[in-house]
């Protein structure tokens, strides 16, 4: 969202919850004055035609409805409260009855102390309430901020922190609006589309500032996001009734949690960085140990062939040899640079109807020279729909599936091919006779360039054939798993959706 500018008019039409809001503060006020002028008719009548009492009780009465009055509505319902008392007090119970004259000097120090007593009181009254509604206010606002601490406490980023921040300061503090800038950023982050009266310039200018600013007129409060002297930001709140204390901690939380999700971030980044110096490191010693064999059988060849000396049969057995481990270096250059394309999402998919069948088919005559001694027993189970999948890929799928399991199976051990389908997806699996794979190495098979740790140097391989089909398959849809136990070889099986609806045959 843009930093746009948005002005409030003063003569603008009063909103439904304002006006709402108008009228229940004057039908309100209108109560309490009418509750102030009855008091003292039901006092004096209740005294006078009902309970006859002496005048102390009556003036004890009186001043017990002022403090009421005064601990509940305030000092000024009180003052009013005490006047009218001490009025009605001199007229109905001392002598001359019916009267405002005092005869008796002794009435008047009686009337002013008691007029005296009732302000007095009514002030130490209006003092405790004031009191006890500030230390509530402070209550809730602390309760507040500990819930808002908590919300914040579940953002990780800078972006989610500024998208969210503003609904959650609204939704727990109960503001119309809230808005949020933040420096080096030009955008301007509100809780909601339609809260337009907290305008854009006085934020940035707060942010760049570091001053806070009050506009009482429209209940709108702008505060600087601080850490010590430095401002990051700023934060406008419309409709707000937080005090300046808990403003001030708000923003100061706010500014707390972008500098921890910032730094958070920058962690992130830094591990990645290392993450994907080792993954570098891992490759070139990866490839540099496989390239090391094939190099070492070509130099050989070459030197011998240089040397002179050889009938023609040997010749060409070294010759073959050549040939052999040209062809393996340049499959490494391949399986590399296919499995740096599938990691950057840069293979398109030629999705075509086919049968399994025919990429198994396609993988058994690839992997022959692979499978050389092993017995393959396939199985299918019935007419299996056709799907639509890239057969290239997922011929290549399958050649390392059947490469895989002839390399960790005994000499001569079968193999077994299935082939099934269910409702949304058809299953493919390759079984080994191999030790089988533990639990932990079960989560890491398929992670780049892992090799089991009993197999690692015995058995040739990167490490990069399973982590190429585990990519091949999620990129058409699928997910690939190994399930396996020890001393009892392992299934490796991959699944392809069906979507008859979308196949080109």
């Amino acid at each position: 969202m843009n930093a746009s500018c948005s002005i409030t008019l003063a003569n603008e039409p009063i909103k439904p919850l304002d006006y709402n809001r108008h009228v229940k503060s004057k039908a309100g006020l209108a109560i309490k004055i009418l509750v102030c002028a009855l008091i003292v008719p039901v006092i004096v009548l209740f005294y006078k035609r009902g309970l006859h009492a002496n005048v102390t009780t009556v003036a004890l009465t009186f001043l017990l409805a002022i403090l009421v009055i005064s601990a509940n509505w305030g000092f000024w319902y009180a003052a009013v409260l005490a006047v009218y008392s001490t009025l009605a007090f001199n007229f109905f119970f001392l002598p001359p009855f019916g009267t405002f004259t005092i005869a008796d000097p002794q009435n008047w120090v009686a009337l002013f102390a008691f007029l005296t007593t009732a302000v007095i009181a009514g002030q130490l009254s209006e003092r405790a309430r004031r009191e006890t509604l500030a230390a509530t206010q402070r209550r809730r606002e602390i309760e507040q901020l500990y819930a808002f601490s908590q919300r914040l406490l579940t953002l990780e980023s800078v972006p989610e922190l500024l998208n969210h921040v503003p609904r959650h300061i609204t939704d727990t503090f109960g503001c119309r609006g809230a808005a949020i800038v933040v420096s080096e950023r030009t955008d301007l982050y509100r809780s909601d589309a339609d809260t337009r009266e907290i305008d854009a310039p006085r934020l940035f200018s707060v942010a760049t500032r570091g001053e806070p600013i009050s506009d009482s007129d429209h209940a709108l409060a702008f505060i600087p996001l601080r850490l010590g002297v430095r401002s990051v930001g700023a934060i406008g709140i419309s409709g707000t009734t937080l005090s300046h204390e808990s403003l001030e901690a708000l923003s100061t939380l706010v500014a707390i949690t972008i500098e921890r999700t910032r730094a958070i971030e920058n962690v992130g980044k830094a591990e990645a960085a290392r993450e994907n110096e080792k993954l570098r490191s891992a490759i070139v010693d990866s490839i540099a140990h496989e390239f090391r064999t094939p190099l070492t059988a070509i130099k050989a060849s070459v030197t011998s062939l240089l040397s002179g000396g050889f009938e023609a049969p040997q010749q060409n057995e070294l010759l073959t040899v050549i040939d052999e481990e040209s062809d393996r270096m340049n499959h490494l250059v391949e399986e590399a640079t296919q499995l740096a394309r599938l990691e950057a999402k840069q293979v398109e998919l030629d999705l075509i109807g086919h049968d399994i069948g025919a990429a198994i088919d396609k993988a058994l005559e690839s992997a022959k020279k692979a499978l050389a001694g092993h017995k393959v027993q396939l199985a299918r189970t019935g007419e299996l729909p056709p799907a639509a999948f890239d057969l290239e890929l997922i011929t290549n799928v399958l050649c390392q599936l059947l490469e895989n399991a002839a390399k960790y199976s005994p000499p001569a051990a079968p193999i077994h091919v299935s082939a099934e389908s269910t409702e949304s997806e058809i299953v493919v699996s390759v079984a080994d006779s191999g030790q089988g794979i533990d639990e932990l190495e079960q989560s890491l098979i398929f992670d780049k360039f892992y090799r089991g740790r009993d197999n690692r140097y015995s058995v040739q391989g990167t490490g990069m054939g399973l982590a190429i089909a585990k990519a091949v398959v999620e990129a058409h849809g699928g997910m690939i798993r190994v399930t396996s136990q020890l001393g009892h070889g392992s299934v490796f099986s991959f699944t392809l959706p069906l979507k008859t609806a979308n196949i080109a045959s």
